[in-house]
């Protein structure tokens, strides 16, 4: 019998030709916000970053996730007819039935307002959710589909979602909103993403991070907030010990598929971006993963046993920690205080952070928009490919990336699952990196008083000031009828608001 096997093309066919961005324009500066609430700038800014938008009234995660896949069409002249795909990925979604449909249904009006195509009706329209992974597996998602079934068409990936924590929590200042789309195809103009040695790690973490619908209806949650929240219950020793753990594995997944060294995959990659759930989130990672890499390698072994002499334990004895395999959950289960898995790695990750050459290491391969992206905050499933736009505007602008090189995309959502992409820079990929207008895209943000954020988090009426006059879509009204014949209650029409300077 003939083999008619499909045989997938080849990673180097499927990829990234155009990415935008979308953030509210209302901003809350944190050096303000440490003099609000007596919290210590200095500690904020080194940690956290330099400020966060929040959505105005009337923007949700579907109005976002719109303003970025219209921005995508318009800015790069994609036929909507052309694309058979449109993924959201979000973990703020409203709607517990419709997810992707809503932001085509905006884009869609939009597009013909304009004189333009519709999308095409042969469409789509998943919504991927897992926490901040959402968006990468919605481009997972999209590069299957080039790969096969849509080998004849295009996708689109928007990731989108607002971050939001009670007023007092450790959280708040790690505050964002916004939204990231991208075009998949065949043939792509921007990046190569390479699936087939792409890493990634699972394991279930209980309470990590959690949005149980049930805690809305809980006595004690939320108490000053008069509007419907999306808080998460969440503990943030335990998160940080399940992103490093996740992401870790993850990472060293993607190297050993990779069949290369980790020392050698660091010296050779042009750049790392990661989930960034705060600024200083990525470098504790990559602390951890350079430790191990020091443990495992030959060429390396005195810098190791340097270490290992600082922090005052044997070699053999941080070997087998590298060697054994984490339960980060166990304690959890049993009631007890979350306990690190590496306390060894965790030692030499904070001696090393602290090391000129690691030091020289993340300033050639982790800094490319990372100053950007503190000006923005915690976006969730945007974030990580926020941090890429942001990284490969700046090298477009400054010439740090060459056509050829390969950058790393580590994803990570909850306690519970990371993902590690390689990716390579295409011929020409300038281009593609110019139209994204980063810079002008998230603009400089209108910086909100403390009773002006105060009362837009916790859903107090307030005058607002005037925004740039820059096109959004916004929720025009809410749906009230409740009838047996015909039913619309809670759910929003939009409209898009086109540029005019106004007060919100």
């Amino acid at each position: 019998m003939k083999n008619t096997r499909i045989q997938p093309p080849s990673p180097d066919e499927i990829g990234i030709s155009a990415m935008a961005v979308y953030v509210p324009p209302l901003r809350v500066s944190l050096a303000d916000w440490c003099e609000w609430t007596g919290n210590s700038w200095e500690k904020v800014q080194s940690v956290v970053g330099s400020g966060f938008r929040i959505p105005a009234p009337g923007e949700d995660v579907y109005t976002l996730a719109s303003n970025a896949v219209l921005r995508l069409i318009c800015d790069n002249d994609i036929d909507p007819r052309t694309v058979g795909l449109l993924a959201l990925g979000t973990e703020s979604s409203t709607d517990n039935a419709a997810g992707a449909v809503i932001v085509r249904g905006m884009v869609d009006r939009e597009l013909e307002s304009r004189g333009l195509p519709r999308l095409s009706r042969t469409l789509e329209v998943p919504e991927f959710k897992h926490a901040c992974l959402g968006g990468i597996y919605a481009l997972k998602g999209a590069l299957r589909y080039a790969s096969f079934d849509g080998a004849a068409r295009r996708a689109i990936v928007v990731a989108a979602d607002i971050a939001e924590y009670e007023r007092g929590s450790t959280g708040e200042p790690t505050q964002g909103a916004g939204a990231c789309a991208l075009l998949v195809e065949r043939k792509p103009r921007l990046l190569a993403a390479h699936l087939v040695q792409a890493g990634y790690a699972s394991s279930y973490r209980g309470p990590d991070f959690r949005k149980p619908f049930a805690r809305r209806l809980t006595p004690g949650y939320a108490q000053q907030t008069r509007r419907i929240s999306d808080f998460p219950v969440f503990s943030g020793r335990y998160s940080t010990l399940a992103y490093i753990d996740q992401v870790v594995c993850a990472v060293e997944d993607m190297l050993e598929k990779m069949s290369t060294s980790a020392h050698a995959y660091y010296q050779d990659v042009g750049a790392l971006f990661f989930h960034r759930p705060y600024d200083r989130m990525p470098t504790q990672a990559m602390s951890v993963l350079y430790f191990r890499a020091l443990a495992r390698s030959a060429t390396h072994r005195a810098k190791f046993e340097k270490v290992c002499e600082a922090i005052g334990v044997a070699v053999d004895e941080a070997k087998r920690e590298i060697a054994s395999d984490s339960n980060l959950y166990q304690p959890i289960h049993e009631g007890a205080a979350p306990e690190d898995p590496y306390p060894i790695a965790s030692q030499g990750a904070a001696f090393l952070r602290k090391d000129q050459g690691f030091q020289q290491m993340v300033s050639q391969k982790m800094s490319l928009g990372s100053a950007l992206m503190r000006e923005l905050g915690n976006m969730y499933s945007a974030a990580l490919l926020a941090w890429v736009a942001a990284g490969l505007h700046e090298a477009h602008e400054t010439g740090a990336l060459v056509a050829g090189q390969t950058i790393g995309v580590i994803g990570y959502g909850s306690g519970d699952a990371a993902e590690a992409i390689p990716m390579t820079l295409m011929d020409g990929w300038e281009e593609a990196a110019a139209k994204m207008h980063f810079v002008a895209s998230v603009g400089e943000g209108v910086d909100l008083s403390r009773d002006q954020y105060e009362a837009l988090h916790d859903g107090r009426d307030c005058e607002l000031p005037t925004v740039p006059a820059v096109g959004r879509f916004m929720i025009d009204r809410i749906g009230s009828r409740y009838e047996r014949d015909f039913q619309d209650l809670c759910v929003e029409y939009y409209e898009y608001s086109p540029p005019c300077a106004h007060r919100l």
